[in-house]
C-alpha cells in the first residue's frame, strides 16, 4: 500500500519537486498550499508522514504542529529557509521529527522521509526477516519502562507514553544496552541511520523532549546526561 505523505508549503515549485520525488519512490503525496490547508487535509487523509514548511501563510508550520500534537504522533519533517538554527530547534522541540534546510536535494529528503516511515512501521513475525536477531522485536522492560517494538509503543508505571518516530527509536537504542553511555554520534547513528548527518543540537532537543514527555507520565528522570561523555538510561528510572 503507498505510504500517503501530505506536502504543506506555499511555495508551488517547490511542492512539484517533492512530489515528483515522492511519486518516483512510490509514495502518494497530498498537497497543501498554507498552514490551514495542511490542518484540514491532515484531518481528512490521516498520512503516514507529513512534510511541513516552517514559514507558511494562514498557519505558519509551527502553529501547524502545535495543532496536530494534540491528537496525533504522526511523523512530521520541518522544511526551514532560514539559516537560524532556532526555528529548527523550536521545530523539534514541539515534536517535529526531522528537518532539512532549503535549499535541499530530493534524493535526501527522500531518504529521510524512508529513514522516519521504516522507524514507526510495526514489524510482525512474517515480515521479520530471518538473519535479523529475534531480540531487536522482543518486548524490554527496565524498571516501569516497557518497550514494545512490534507495536511501537512506550509505557512507564502502565501509562502508554506517546512518542515520535525518533524519540522511540532513541529510547529503543538505550533500553537494549541500558548500562551505556552514548555520545551523540552513536544516538545519530541509531535514529537516523548511517548514511544521514544532524546536528548534536537536533539529538539534544530529542532528548529534551523525550524527558518532558516521561516527567509529564511521572518518571523524574528518564534518560540522564553523563557530562563530556554523552547520555544512558537513568539507573533512577528504575
Amino acid at each position: 500500500m503507498e505510504k500517503k505523505i501530505l506536502v504543506a508549503d506555499d511555495d508551488p515549485h517547490i511542492r512539484q519537486v517533492i512530489v515528483f520525488a515522492l511519486q518516483k519512490a512510490g509514495m502518494l503525496p497530498i498537497e497543501a498550499k498554507d498552514g490551514l490547508q495542511a490542518v484540514q487535509l491532515f484531518e481528512q487523509h490521516q498520512p503516514s508522514l507529513i512534510i511541513l514548511d516552517i514559514n507558511m501563510p494562514e498557519l505558519d508550520g509551527l502553529e501547524v504542529c502545535k495543532a496536530i500534537r494534540k491528537s496525533s504522533e504522526v511523523p512530521i519533517l520541518f522544511l526551514s529557509s532560514r539559516d537560524d538554527e532556532v526555528d529548527k530547534i523550536i521545530g523539534l522541540e514541539i515534536g517535529g521529527d526531522d528537518y532539512v534546510t532549503k535549499p535541499f536535494s530530493p534524493r535526501e529528503l527522500v531518504a529521510r522521509v524512508n529513514v522516519i516511515l521504516k522507524r514507526v512501521q510495526p514489524v510482525t513475525n512474517e515480515q521479520q526477516a530471518p538473519q535479523q536477531p529475534a531480540e531487536e522485536y522482543a518486548k524490554l522492560t527496565h524498571g516501569l519502562l516497557v518497550l514494545e517494538p512490534e507495536t511501537h509503543q512506550v509505557f512507564w508505571d502502565g501509562q502508554l507514553v506517546k512518542l515520535t518516530a525518533m524519540e522511540f527509536s532513541i529510547i529503543h537504542c538505550f533500553m537494549r544496552r541500558p548500562e551505556k553511555v552514548f555520545d551523540r554520534d552513536s544516538i545519530m547513528n541509531v535514529a537516523y541511520d548511517m548514511n544521514i548527518h544532524v546536528s548534536g543540537r537536533t539529538i539534544d532537543s530529542h532528548i529534551r523532549h523525550i524527558r518532558n514527555k516521561f516527567q509529564q507520565a511521572g518518571c523524574e528522570l528518564i534518560i540522564e546526561t553523563v557530562h563530556g561523555v554523552g547520555y544512558r538510561l537513568a539507573k533512577k528510572a528504575c
